[in-house]
């Protein structure tokens, strides 16, 4: 039992800790004055999350509220691993980390998120498009709403594009 308790407290104080990291790191993001909202709002609202996550597991522990014991897994050992998957998985991160400053971040965002959810078994001409689109979304976000400028690639000096 008490190391049940131990192990909630360590729990408790790694996510106050990594939230605090994330405030102070967030202090050294570049923001341009005239933005209403910049970049650091976003790490700014995890991090306080985070600790304030991270405080209530404590609080909680304190007061006897343990998490329950996991009595097993609802999974099937016998089932062996889909290797192929995974390694298609990882070659679509890989290439989408590779196409960042090639082709940008529209390029290469389009590639991760259909050949993610391509290989998971998504039908490819469904999939692309609304890939494109999350890209452009995303972009169009970070460079017009936030400010933040993440590679253009093959759409440099596009305007709501290029942040």
């Amino acid at each position: 039992m008490i190391s049940e308790k131990v192990e909630e407290y360590a729990f408790g104080g790694l996510v106050a800790a990594i939230g605090v990291f994330t405030l102070v790191d967030a202090t050294t993001i570049a923001a341009r004055a005239d933005n209403a909202v910049g970049p650091r709002a976003f790490p700014y609202a995890v991090g306080a999350l985070l600790v304030a996550t991270g405080l209530a597991a404590i609080i909680a522990t304190a007061r006897g509220k343990l998490g329950q014991a996991e009595e097993g897994e609802d999974v099937d050992a016998d089932v062996r691993t889909d290797w192929v998957t995974v390694g298609k998985l990882v070659a679509v991160l890989v290439a989408h980390l590779v196409l960042i400053d090639i082709a940008g971040w529209p390029v290469a965002a389009t590639v991760l998120f259909f050949g993610a959810a391509w290989t998971l078994g998504a039908v490819w001409w469904r999939a692309l498009p609304i890939a494109v689109v999350l890209a452009l979304v995303v972009q169009v976000v970070f460079a017009s709403g936030l400010g933040l400028s993440l590679p253009a690639g093959i759409f440099e000096g596009v305007p709501f594009l290029d942040g």
